[in-house]
């Protein structure tokens, strides 16, 4: 039995050996794809081309394959000094987006293309940094953006892959234009507080000077229908006095007519008494006195 047992025992680690290497050699020849990857697939040394996604079948020890990813990568270019068109140094640093479109180009055309776009993209942001005064640098990021994106994709076009986007992060001005645009942002805040303010006034003003138009206009007017009022109470007043005194007129005229002469000399007689009771009068006796007693005395 224990021979039996010695005996079997080569023929299992074999067999363990075998399965070992059926199974690394299965794994290397069977590969699962997913969507956003590819393999660029050599044999024996020769590119044949692009393979995925999904089951990936090579031959083992004849094939081999390289991984690339389809997926938009980004990537970081970090502070780098450039000089600008007025020799002003600056200290910028930015993001760049790409993606892989040719994967083969990718890994025939360049041995490390991240490590090469770096050095694009640092050199491509000094070239162009090195043509924009500071002031249109502070001011123009999407024209910068824009210019960087183009010069990058020209040269990474022909290792198979599109630039999709760059994004300046950061701009470090020198500390002397700093300190001066700092100064200028805070002269620039007091402009417009001082604006807004007067125009505070101002509106101010005009609505005080709306509010006293309107006052005195209705006052004026409170005057005008004040005085239209009063001149009709007025004008009522005096048809009324007028109205009175001929009828008083008329009241008078109506009596007169039943006087007769004896009562009209009586009361004669009663004014010229009224007359003479001050010591200071002075007595004047009509021509037709005379004649008016005489009458008077006949007549008694």
């Amino acid at each position: 039995m224990d021979a039996i047992l010695a005996g079997l025992v080569p023929i299992l680690c074999v067999g363990l050996i075998i399965l070992a290497v059926v199974a690394v050699v299965a794994g290397n020849a069977i590969r699962i794809m997913p969507e956003y990857q590819r393999l660029v697939v050599f044999r024996l040394g020769r590119a044949i081309g692009t393979k995925g996604p999904g089951i990936v079948l090579l031959i083992p020890f004849v094939d081999s394959a390289v991984k690339v990813d389809l997926r938009e990568q980004v990537r970081e270019v970090p502070h780098q000094t450039s000089i600008t068109k007025d020799n002003a140094p600056i200290s910028i640093d930015f993001l760049w987006y790409y993606k892989v479109v040719d994967p083969a180009g990718t890994v025939i055309q360049v041995g490390n293309f991240e490590a090469a776009a770096q050095g694009i993209a640092t050199t491509t942001l000094r070239s162009v940094i090195g043509g924009i005064l500071l002031d249109d640098v502070l001011s123009q990021r999407e024209h910068i953006n824009q210019t960087l994106r183009v010069k990058l994709d020209e040269i990474t076009e022909r290792w198979g892959v599109k630039v999709t986007n760059v994004e300046i992060r950061e701009i470090q001005p020198p500390r002397d234009v700093q300190d001066a645009m700092n100064r200028q942002l805070s002269a620039e805040r007091t402009r417009r507080a001082l604006v807004t303010e007067s125009t505070g006034d101002k509106e101010a003003a005009i609505n005080r000077a709306e509010g006293t138009k309107q006052a005195a206009i209705l006052q004026a007017e409170g005057e005008r229908q004040s005085n239209i009022l009063r001149a009709e109470g007025d004008k009522q007043a005096q048809l009324l006095r007028a109205e009175g005194f001929s009828s008083a007129l008329d009241q008078i005229f109506k009596v007169a007519q039943t006087v007769d002469s004896k009562t009209m000399s009586l009361q004669y007689l009663e004014t010229l008494k009224a007359i003479g009771a001050s010591p200071s009068t002075k007595y004047i006796f009509p021509m037709e006195f005379t004649s008016l007693v005489s009458g008077f005395l006949k007549k008694e």
